[in-house]
Order: C-alpha cells, then sequence, then structure tokens
C-alpha cells in the first residue's frame, strides 16, 4: 500500500506549495520510488476550466481530457510523469459527488453531512491513486490554513493519518517568515499562529517549510522549532532561488528534506540521483547565449496565464544551452500598427491559445508581420486559427474572412464551430479537450520536427479550420501538414516558403520538460537563434 504525504500552507496564499509538492516529486523519483501526485482546491467551480485567467491563472489540461490547476504543469514538468483526471479534485467536484449519490438513494435516506459524508468522498479521491506498485502519494491542499472552504479537506487527511498510521502519513506544512524592513528582523509569530490553527484540527507537521526572502538565523530556526513543535532538523529554509524555480528540488535535498521524508515514511532507497537535473540546471544558469521571443497575447501581464507556453520557450532555450528573453507584447496595441517594430524587433514570435474577441485582430497583425518579414512563427490553438485568417485575407485574398466565434456574419468563415459543438449548452467540460491522435504529412516540417508522422496532443478548443476552405488555402500554398485520425479535422499548419512558420490547433507546451523540451518548441528556438545569427 502506498504511503501519504501531505502539504499545507499558512499564512499568506501564493507561497509556492505547488512548486514545493514538485519538487518534493522529483527528488522521491530521484531515489527510485514510483509516485502520484494530486491538487485538491476548496473552491465551489467543478473544475477551472470555465474560471477567468486574471484570476486563476491557466488551465492545465491532461491526457484523459480534465481541465485542471496549473499546478499540475508543475508537477509534471518537475517529475516527468503524466497527471490524470483523478490528479485534482475540487470541492464543487467532491460536493457534486455527494449529492448526485444522495439523489439515487446510496446513503439510505440518512442524513447527509460533512462528516463523514464529505470527507469519506475526499478521502476516496486521494486513495484513487493508490494502485499496484505506487510506492508514495504526494497531496497537496490548496488555499491557506484557517479558510472555511477547506476545513474539510483538512479534516479528510487527519483521519487518514489516524486510519493509515503515523509512520505511513507525512505532514508538511508550508509558511511564511516575513523580513520587516523598518525593523531589520524576521517575524516568527504568523508561523506559529498558522501551525497553532492546523494543531486545533488535529493535524501536526512532521516538517516545517519556510519560505523567505532572506537567510534564517539558526535561533530563528530554533524558535520555529520549539513554538510550532517541529523538530529542529525538520525546519527547512525555502529562501527565494537566486536564478529559476528549477534549482528548488537541489536546495531541499542539500538541507535533508528527502532523507527526513524517507526515516519518517521508513523507506530504504539509495540517496538522490540528481546528475541530471543538476546538468540541466548548469545549462539554465550559465547559457552559452541568449535569444529574444515575442509573445503576443491578450493577458500579456499576467504571468501565470501563460505559464506553461513560458515555461516551454525557456525549455526549447535548454535544447540550445541558450537563454531566452520573453518580450510580452499586448495583442490590443499592435491592432492600429503603432507597435509593429515590437515584432519586427524579436528573434521569435509566438501567438498563443485564447477565447473571446479581445486583442484578435492585434494577434493576425502581428502574424502578417511574422510571414512578410520572414521571422519564425509557431501558434498554438488561437494562434493558428489566426494563421488562417491573416492567410486567407492577404494571400487568398478572401476579404473579411473571420471566425465565426469572433464574427457570425462573415462572408468567409475559415475557422467555424466544430459540428459537434453546435448544440452545447453548458460551458464546463464540453469542448474538444484530452489527448488524441494525428497525422503528419511524410515530409512536412512537423514530421521532421516529431522524427514520426503519427503524433498524440492535448487540446482544449471548440472551432476548427472549416473544411470547405482547405482547397482554396492550400492552393495558395498553405500546408495542411497535420490532421486528425479521420483526415478531416487540421492539427498543424505550415508555409515551406518561410524559415520556420508552424502553427497547431493541440498544447504542445502542455508535454515539455526541462529534461526533454518539446521538439516543436526546440526547432522554433533553433530557428530564431538562426535568425538572430543572421542579423
Amino acid at each position: 500500500m502506498a504511503k501519504y504525504i501531505f502539504i499545507t500552507g499558512g499564512v499568506v496564499s501564493s507561497l509556492g506549495k505547488g512548486l514545493t509538492a514538485a519538487s518534493i516529486g522529483r527528488l522521491l523519483i530521484s531515489r527510485g520510488l514510483s509516485i502520484r501526485m494530486q491538487k485538491l482546491d476548496p473552491y465551489l467551480n467543478v473544475d477551472p476550466g470555465t474560471m477567468s485567467p486574471f484570476q486563476h491563472g491557466e488551465v492545465f489540461v491532461t491526457d484523459d481530457g480534465a481541465e485542471t490547476d496549473l499546478d499540475l504543469g508543475h508537477y509534471e514538468r518537475f517529475t516527468g510523469q503524466r497527471t490524470s483526471r483523478k490528479s485534482n479534485y475540487t470541492a464543487g467536484r467532491i460536493y457534486w459527488e455527494v449529492l448526485k449519490k444522495e439523489r439515487r438513494g446510496d446513503y439510505l435516506g440518512g442524513t447527509v453531512q460533512m462528516i463523514p459524508h464529505i470527507t469519506d468522498e475526499i478521502k476516496s479521491g486521494i486513495r484513487a491513486l493508490d494502485e499496484e506498485g505506487v510506492d508514495v502519494i504526494l497531496c497537496e491542499i490548496g488555499g491557506t490554513v484557517g479558510d472555511i472552504e477547506g476545513l474539510t479537506f483538512l479534516e479528510a487527511i487527519r483521519q487518514i493519518g489516524l486510519e493509515e498510521g503515523r509512520e505511513n502519513v507525512m505532514y508538511i506544512h508550508l509558511t511564511y517568515v516575513p523580513y520587516i524592513t523598518a525593523a531589520g528582523e524576521v517575524k516568527t509569530k504568523p508561523s506559529q499562529q498558522s501551525v497553532a490553527k492546523l494543531r486545533e484540527i488535529g493535524i501536526v507537521p512532521d516538517a516545517l517549510i519556510c519560505r523567505t526572502e532572506v537567510d534564517l538565523a539558526p535561533e530563528v530556526c530554533r524558535k520555529l522549532s520549539l513554538f510550532c513543535n517541529v523538530p529542529e532538523h525538520a525546519v527547512i529554509v525555502e529562501k527565494d532561488v537566486a536564478h529559476n524555480v528549477y534549482e528548488l528540488p537541489v536546495v531541499l535535498s542539500e538541507q535533508g528534506l528527502d532523507d527526513l521524508i524517507m526515516v519518517h515514511l521508513r523507506l530504504a532507497r539509495p540517496p538522490a540521483k540528481l546528475d541530471e537535473w543538476r546538468a540541466m540546471l548548469e545549462r539554465l544558469i550559465h547559457p552559452q547565449g541568449r535569444v529574444k521571443i515575442g509573445v503576443v497575447g491578450k493577458y500579456s501581464e499576467l504571468q501565470d496565464a501563460y505559464k506553461s507556453i513560458f515555461e516551454a520557450i525557456e525549455h526549447g532555450g535548454l535544447a540550445h544551452a541558450h537563454a531566452v528573453d520573453i518580450v510580452k507584447i499586448p495583442a490590443e496595441e499592435l491592432e492600429d500598427g503603432a507597435a509593429a517594430e515590437r515584432v519586427t524587433s524579436v528573434d521569435g514570435l509566438l501567438v498563443p491559445g485564447g477565447f473571446g474577441g479581445r486583442g484578435v485582430e492585434g494577434k493576425i497583425a502581428a502574424i502578417q508581420l511574422a510571414r512578410e518579414h520572414q521571422i519564425p512563427f509557431l501558434g498554438i490553438c488561437l494562434g493558428l486559427q489566426c494563421a488562417v485568417v491573416e492567410f486567407a485575407r492577404n494571400v487568398c485574398g478572401l476579404a473579411g474572412a473571420q471566425s465565426t466565434e469572433f464574427d457570425k456574419e462573415t462572408p468567409h468563415p475559415v475557422i467555424c464551430l466544430m459540428e459537434e459543438q453546435e448544440h452545447v449548452k453548458d460551458m464546463g467540460g464540453s469542448m474538444r479537450l484530452g489527448a488524441s491522435v494525428a497525422h503528419l504529412t511524410p515530409g512536412s516540417r512537423v514530421a521532421r520536427t516529431y522524427g514520426t508522422e503519427r503524433i498524440e496532443e492535448r487540446h482544449r478548443h471548440r472551432y476548427e479550420v472549416n473544411p470547405g476552405y482547405h482547397a482554396a488555402l492550400q492552393e495558395k500554398g498553405l500546408v495542411l501538414s497535420g490532421k486528425d485520425k479521420g483526415g478531416h479535422l487540421v492539427e498543424c499548419i505550415e508555409i515551406e516558403a518561410h524559415p520556420w512558420f508552424v502553427a497547431t490547433q493541440f498544447h504542445p507546451e502542455f508535454k515539455s520538460q526541462p529534461l526533454e523540451p518539446h521538439p516543436l518548441f526546440r526547432d522554433f528556438i533553433g530557428a530564431a537563434l538562426a535568425r538572430r545569427e543572421e542579423k
């Protein structure tokens, strides 16, 4: 049976529980353990699929089509393991399942209560990852200790500690130790209060990870140990890393966190093998050069809205031992043509996915500049659709070409709603979601990039290239270089008479990892480097 590690957070949100959990996962895998990772979110949405990127950041999509929290992206990038629908539960999803059981009569007429019914459903979701061969389940609890909506989740993990035995369950609490500049000292009281709140619930942390912007003196760690009832060697300092979040597993390992876990859970494994990870960090911290990539988006001011995109771009640079300077270009600024030099000054241009009409004309204008100025281009999801619209208007001469998402009366609907989407009413979980197979044209650029003619990538969209315009687009030189297994839906496009012009309807960024950069991002950055050298 698997053992459990529960990671909670206190004092403030956005401490980096997801990155910490992912780093612990990396360490356990490096010690030869088989793990599964999970995020429990206390909000009442059934999933984050309909939530605004301004509020929640990107929606990460798994192979089995679950729309999940962005922390699952961290899990996959750090550990190299795929997540699934079982890896993310929200309070909304838990209550939904309980209420469906109540309507079916599964509770035999009994009164349905938070305890035991809601907590039992939470425990069932956690234990769903306890499959054959799994050594450790890492479960991150979203939110902050003290949040009213998170109480049932904390009660559920308290019960698991009682049921499984404390030698099989470990609680790790991530807290914040602020530095007060005016006083010139750090303050431990917020962490003390956070742990006290956790202990009121019945959970005593086995390790305390302290997020801080400054080094913590030994006497501070001793004070935290004393007042938080955690052994001094289990007080781990997680100071802001100097260069990149991928340093975090090494930082935690050097303080013995993985040894602490192995001892507590009575697991015998050799020391962590981090040579490959350290070699990746060496390339990241000491690059051979730099390359400039422009990203034209409608959420450009939000780092988390395009989290996987930015990470995948960095991975593409890693493949060439180069650092990437990302230039965030708000799409709306390009709509009047005043900021065109921002596009032409970069070494490569990427247009990511998105929903809604705001900034679309700016994206189309940017793509036209990339096509006409021979700038390496990568379009993703809406980026492909905008590329098709631009090509239809300016190369095929189809004036007014547009997607029906933005103009239902367009004379040339080159992008249209998928047939199976026409009668969909509920917006949540109803798009084309998850991994599906695509077949690439032999000899095409994408086929050469992947090194195969059959790929499997993840989707999240409702609109597709209109089959009625395939012939017109191809006649003018747009290569439809990838299609679904039925041969009807366009998955990739490219322009042969261009240094590197590729767009995909799927989301390759979701499968990129620092140790295994996605081939599309690898070759896109390679083309941008070639342009930089030419300049």
